[in-house]
């Protein structure tokens, strides 16, 4: 089984690299449900990137209700299967 990357270096590897589709989808999704509550400092990007939707999702854990865990952690599986 391979060796799952830490989400420090899922952003190294993300940075400046357009978030496909999906990815872009789930960080929208994010703003739209969750960003009053955990992303009301950070203003959506219109084409995200992919570190900056890992750094959505890590602010969805530590910020977001227990609703807003299920969708860091597809965005973190979207990312990974991007990079």
């Amino acid at each position: 089984m391979a060796e799952q990357i830490g989400l420090d270096e899922l952003k190294a590897r993300g940075a400046g690299r357009m978030a496909p589709a999906p990815v872009a989808a789930l960080y929208h999704e994010a703003f739209r449900d969750f960003g009053v509550a955990a992303l009301w400092d950070r203003r959506p990007s219109a084409h995200p990137t992919i570190a900056q939707a890992v750094a959505v999702a890590e602010r969805l854990r530590r910020e977001g209700t227990l609703r807003a865990l299920p969708l860091a952690a597809r965005i973190e599986t979207a990312c990974r299967a991007a990079v």
